[in-house]
């Protein structure tokens, strides 16, 4: 592999991370509050058609994503009513919502713009385009290495890449640096201790929620207003799933959850690359087998590490207030 094909694997895998990064750390909110959190894959889907609708309708991309925000965070509430308020199991509620959004999105699509479940086409000005960072050509052309790598890698992503990117610092000073950080950590671990304190242990999960309902449709509407230009049906395919495994590998810590989201990622831009690619002494791999490098990837990491990884002790337990 040469330099330059180097540097175009390393800009795809910035691509793919940013969703996955987005929904990973939505997962470690409401994880490190307590909350079992299987409906990331819904509310990215979810994120996505109503960010490709909005634009779509109004132009405007910026409208887009609030409106993928929005969505994330009312099946986020969905989550939370059923979980936290009446106790209920958060996997099931989870997967219901997967299941829920799976269907309802085609079929909304097709009602409102009768494309066979699928939103328009977005045109120029109605996506995320991509941001050239400053002296990104003197010095992709001056300086040997470094040059074309801050070129070609660093520089031309869309905003939403760059804030996915200021997101993991950002996560990690909120979870462990301050107030709410410290309050979400324990209702996670011993939420009748915080309960004792005086604190609400539901007002905590809901808060966490929100914030992952907000992070997961930012995710989804990056898929289609800003890595694609428009919402098809399924189109996260399984991101949810790899974002909840990104988590677990990385230990609900931004940092390794960073690494696991880039590994992935790096699987996802190899394995579009080795496409149709005519290999010395094998040929030519089918498609479908190169397809399933990154969730084959993802099976073998968590074979390997899911047992060393330790949750949050009150992971997955509703918390009911002793009277």
């Amino acid at each position: 592999m040469d330099y330059l094909t180097l540097l175009s694997v390393l800009d795809g895998t910035l691509r793919t991370a940013a969703p996955l990064v987005l929904a990973a750390l939505a997962g470690l909110f409401a994880e490190r509050s307590g909350v079992v959190d299987i409906g990331l894959e819904g509310k990215m889907l979810a994120g996505a058609f109503a960010a490709a609708a909005v634009a779509s309708v109004t132009g405007s991309p910026w409208l887009g994503l609030a409106a993928g925000i929005a969505a994330g965070f009312a099946l986020s509430m969905v989550h939370a009513y059923a979980s936290v308020t009446h106790h209920g199991n958060q996997v099931v509620s989870g997967m219901a919502i997967n299941i829920l959004v799976s269907g309802l999105t085609p079929t909304l699509a097709f009602a409102w713009f009768q494309q066979g479940g699928q939103t328009p086409l977005l045109q120029q000005g109605e996506r995320f385009d991509p941001i050239t960072l400053p002296f990104a050509s003197a010095i992709g052309d001056a300086v040997p290495i470094l040059g074309p790598l801050y070129r070609e890698v660093i520089s031309g992503h869309n905003i939403l890449v760059y804030a996915a990117a200021l997101a993991v610092p950002l996560t990690g000073w909120i979870v462990f640096r301050s107030r709410l950080g410290l309050r979400l950590r324990a209702v996670g671990e011993n939420p009748s201790a915080v309960d004792t304190a005086g604190i609400s242990v539901a007002k905590l999960r809901y808060q966490a929620l929100t914030i992952c309902g907000a992070l997961t449709g930012a995710a989804g509407a990056y898929l289609s207003t800003a890595q694609g230009a428009g919402f098809v049906r399924d189109m996260t395919a399984g991101m949810g799933y790899l974002a909840l495994a990104a988590l677990i590998f990385g230990k609900w810590r931004p940092g390794p959850t960073l690494a696991a989201c880039l590994l992935f990622a790096f699987a996802d831009a190899v394995q579009i690359r080795l496409q149709g690619v005519d290999i010395p002494g094998i040929g030519i791999i089918p498609v479908q087998f190169i397809q399933m490098l990154p969730y084959v990837l993802t099976v073998f990491l968590l074979a390997g590490f899911v047992g060393r990884a330790v949750p949050p002790r009150a992971i997955g337990i509703p918390y009911v207030k002793e009277r």
